[in-house]
């Protein structure tokens, strides 16, 4: 296994010292070399979008009511078919070896035992052949549209040849955003760091259309689901184009900078969609009242990203289990204080208004 010891502070963590996703970033930092951190945390240009996710969900205020007879909620839900033990995912980021020697394989294994849906990147460092092997839980795969489509779609359908049970399609990202902390951090990616299913960084010249999507859809076999809609007309535009799921989201903040924080997107794309295909969202979760909330305005399920890589880096599998473990706790105990038995029970009247 490729080790990096310049890059990386090997040896146990005391796991019991994180009570919250932010002591996994606080720790992190000590853990990672300073280009992997600043690969990670960072934004676009003023980094103004990925401060509004998490100020967006500040300024939400709950509406509890009292007095339930509540014990223990019910997380599940039915997915695509998929029944799932919790509504939170994680989400597709790129390069894990950066983050820890074991890569995807310790994020495939860390979703095992937190009972969630591991949604890989196509930057993953680890073959697909070999993260599923390591997976006990479902995996779905994330997909950058490439200019040679051919090779697009010949891993659209290895990765269905698989077992990968869904396709997110990424379709906000024309061009890379502006990156200044990444570029002042001084980021590459190491010699024996290696991205086994695309072909260099994305520098496409061949736009993706909508017209790619139906092409698409004309040949998968799993469902496709778009990542990277914030307009509501392009919500509109995806049903019609035959996506089975939306998922609201800014990229985490990290390409076009001063775009609204996805959670304010949300309700807008939700009432477009008025409940035709699932959305999702991700960007900004660091709390269980956040997925709560995020339910509440109209998501199925939320896919967390940058907490999941401080996880990976801190602890590894041990690691990423334990920071969806504590957003599922707190989500259970946001439940209970709210009086929302099932994930079905909530919704836009558990928002203070």
């Amino acid at each position: 296994m490729i080790n990096h010891s310049e890059d990386f502070i090997t040896g146990s963590m005391d796991l019991s010292e994180c009570l919250n996703l932010a002591d996994f970033e606080e720790r992190a930092v000590e853990r990672m070399s300073k280009m992997a951190y600043e690969y990670v945390a960072s934004g676009a240009a003023d980094e103004l979008t990925i401060r509004w996710n998490r100020q967006a969900f500040d300024a939400i205020k709950l509406n509890p009511t009292v007095l339930n007879g509540i014990g223990q909620p019910d997380t599940r839900l039915s997915l695509f078919g998929q029944e799932l033990s919790h509504p939170i995912l994680i989400a597709p980021t790129a390069y894990h070896k950066l983050m820890h020697p074991e890569g995807e394989l310790a994020t495939a294994r860390g979703a095992g035992a937190a009972a969630a849906v591991y949604v890989v990147s196509s930057f993953t460092t680890t073959p697909l052949a070999e993260i599923t092997r390591e997976a006990t839980q479902p995996l779905w795969f994330q997909l950058y549209v490439r200019d040679d489509r051919e090779l697009t779609k010949s891993l659209i359908q290895e990765a269905e040849d698989r077992g990968f049970r869904a396709l997110c399609i990424t379709v906000d990202t024309a061009v890379p955003g502006v990156r200044n902390r990444q570029e002042k951090g001084g980021f590459r990616l190491p010699d024996d760091v290696i991205t086994h299913h695309m072909p260099g960084p994305l520098d496409e010249k061949k736009p993706l259309t909508w017209k790619d999507i139906e092409w698409i859809n004309s040949f998968a076999r799993t469902p496709v689901l778009l990542k990277g809609i914030l307009n509501a007309s392009d919500a509109e535009k995806a049903i019609q184009s035959g996506a089975s799921g939306i998922i609201v989201s800014n990229h985490g903040g990290r390409n076009l900078d001063t775009v609204p924080a996805t959670i304010d997107a949300l309700p807008r794309v939700a009432d477009q969609v008025n409940q035709r295909v699932p959305v999702l969202m991700d960007g900004g979760i660091r709390r269980g009242t956040d997925v709560l909330k995020a339910i509440a305005l109209g998501a199925s399920a939320v896919l967390v990203g940058k907490p999941v890589c401080f996880g990976l880096a801190c602890a590894g599998a041990e690691g990423v289990t334990k920071v969806v473990e504590i957003l599922r706790t707190e989500l259970e105990i946001a439940m209970i204080l709210t009086g929302r038995a099932t994930i079905s029970g909530i919704d836009h009247s558990v928002i203070w208004k």
